[in-house]
């Protein structure tokens, strides 16, 4: 078995190496014999770790170059430890047959977690007796900093590495050179072109240093996929038809949209599904399945829906109605029923937010399908879809949370991938009622395939990114990350209120809403999202309690400086975070 505790104290040894530099200045280096320790240690895991023991080769192969040109912390490379789930194997997914029997892969090999699962029993007895011990919701031994290196003052981007990244520079001439413009240049020289992408390499280091307001969770390596950033991966047509283009991840695709459909508990053949480019998409195609079934359907939705619900409102030619809320972002049940009660003579569409964009707010699905039934709404007159950007990963591993699956009468959900479980690119899912999908099918001869989603050409490395990310953390992974951001958001909502500053999160939720700083450069430094005269913080499983403790910090540096915003009006969203009524 793998030795933990080596493991667990050669990672603390190489992060006090760490903190000496940082304090003493000391050369980015690690020492070559604590490189040595670490490629001794991984020889000590057997088969049953041999992707821990991959993995740390994989470590000791790329930290000389990452230390050295990035001063970054030595945890940054640590996150490629976190493949083997911890304690209790995780549940496996369901097995799934081949959708098409030319595909290279087996789905039912894609969507298994075995390969990842600790043994029942060991020579060493239970599983458990070989991991080091760890509280849950707590931050994994190489979380001890952020990702970027944020436990330590940042600067801005240089003017200089702003300066390559100006219009200027960036232009792109179509007219022909004069010799006069290439004099002293030679043809092909890519000089000028790898300066300004090592200035944009430096400028996105620490801007994602600080990246506070947004739910993006930062903490993943996805190394072992450069090799097929050399391939057009294009999952054009249906995930579930085989077109002729054979560049395609479709049975990857496949993997991970069964992964979600486990999750939300609805089995086959009875759902469908496919990797989107993002959550709009996902929103965007679960409105358009909603106004082909119910094609007179009155849209509700509440006033503080993300956007795309009303984009796709409006690109579908569908009416709405726009439904208050309570001061926490959820939805306000009276106003929906009264509204509901209006329009009886018609179908209703309901767009249920798991989660609200600025809020963090949910929803409650089981009091919106209980006013359906008092109102006497068949099913055949309502189409529900849930709108989980962040909060679908979240919401089925965390204790005491309402269920939202597809046990219950809702006909589509849509979550970014990009979000909770982490990817350098955009991208989402949803996963919808098969019998819905039938009615915008379309047989396109080009494709030799059908046409079911939003997009044509689909990015094919995206489904790889995800089903990479799913496969190596698990179900125990993506649960521990689950309650480490719901415990920081608490660390950090109690040290703003301790401060005397007005902060709330919501049940069930990692967003923590407060008073917007009156120092535009602060908010811009730490990229957070307003509105009005509030703002949040999203705490993804990169976000650290030292990074809580810097942006507390210097928040009260400018509360110091500046003072406190005011609120803009009685019924701003100022006053109503500091309504008693949340």
């Amino acid at each position: 078995m793998a030795d933990w505790p080596k493991i667990s104290g050669f990672l603390k040894e190489l992060d006090n190496v760490e903190q000496q530099r940082v304090r003493r200045d000391l050369s980015p280096r690690v020492p070559a014999e604590e490189r040595e320790k670490l490629r001794i240690i991984s020889g000590h895991c057997p088969p049953p770790f041999s992707m821990l023991r991959q993995t740390f080769q994989c470590l000791c192969r790329s930290s000389d170059s990452i230390l050295r040109s990035s001063r970054l912390p030595s945890s940054a490379i640590a996150p490629l430890l976190s493949f083997p789930p911890r304690g209790n194997a995780p549940q496996r997914c369901r097995n799934v047959s081949s959708v098409d029997a030319s595909d290279d892969l087996a789905d039912d090999h894609l969507s298994s977690f075995d390969h990842f699962a600790v043994p029942e029993k060991t020579a060493t007895g239970h599983p458990e007796d070989d991991c080091p011990p760890l509280k849950l919701g707590s931050p994994s031994p190489w979380a001890a900093f952020d990702a970027w290196g944020s436990d330590r003052m940042h600067s801005d981007p240089s003017p200089d590495d702003l300066a390559l990244l100006s219009e200027e520079v960036l232009n792109i001439p179509v007219a022909m050179p004069t010799a006069a413009s290439t004099k002293g240049r030679v043809n092909g020289d890519t000089s000028e072109v790898a300066k300004v992408l090592d200035a944009y390499e430096r400028v996105l280091k620490s801007r994602s240093s600080m990246q506070f307001g947004y739910p993006y969770n930062l903490r993943y390596n996805h190394e072992e996929l450069n090799r097929f950033m050399r391939f057009s991966i294009n999952n054009l047509g249906d995930p579930y038809v085989h077109s002729n283009y054979g560049v395609h991840s479709r049975e990857f695709e496949r993997a991970v949209v069964d992964f979600f459909a486990d999750l939300w508990k609805i089995r086959k053949p009875d759902y469908w599904g496919y990797v989107t480019t993002c959550g709009t998409e996902g929103n965007l195609h679960g409105m358009l399945l909603a106004r082909e079934t119910l094609p007179d359907g009155v849209l509700y939705t509440s006033r503080e829906t993300h956007y795309s619900i009303f984009k796709a409102a409006g690109y579908y030619k569908m009416e709405a109605e726009s439904i208050n809320t309570q001061p926490s972002g959820e939805i306000d049940y009276e106003h929906l029923t009264a509204r509901l009660q209006a329009n009886k003579d018609r179908p209703a569409i309901i767009n249920v937010n798991i989660g609200t964009t600025v809020k963090g707010a949910v929803d409650n699905l089981d009091r919106v399908l209980r006013i359906l039934s008092s109102l006497g709404i068949p099913r055949e007159r309502f189409y529900i879809h849930c709108d989980g950007a962040l909060f679908a990963l979240m919401m089925p591993f965390v204790q005491y949370a309402p269920e939202v699956s597809f046990q219950k009468p809702i006909d589509s959900i849509a979550v970014s991938g990009h979000k909770m479980l982490g990817c350098p690119m955009p991208c989402g899912v949803v996963v919808t009622r098969k019998e819905h999908v039938d009615k915008v099918e379309q047989h396109i001869d080009y494709l030799n395939s059908v046409d079911t989603t939003i997009m044509g050409s689909r990015n094919g490395q995206a489904p790889l990114f995800l089903w990479y990310s799913l496969k190596c953390k698990g179900v125990q992974g993506i649960k521990e990350d689950v309650e480490h951001c719901i415990e920081t958001a608490r660390y950090l909502r109690a040290k703003l209120q301790d401060q005397g500053l007005s902060a709330r999160l919501n049940d069930l939720s990692c967003t923590v809403v407060m008073e917007r700083p009156v120092c535009d450069s602060f908010i811009k430094r730490w990229q957070l999202a307003c509105e009005d005269d509030i703002a949040h913080v999203v705490v993804m499983p990169n976000v650290t309690m030292d990074k809580v403790d810097l942006f507390v910090k210097e928040y009260l540096e400018v509360v110091g400086s500046r003072g406190r915003i005011q609120e803009s009006s009685d019924i701003s969203p100022l006053a109503q975070l500091r309504s008693h009524n949340w």
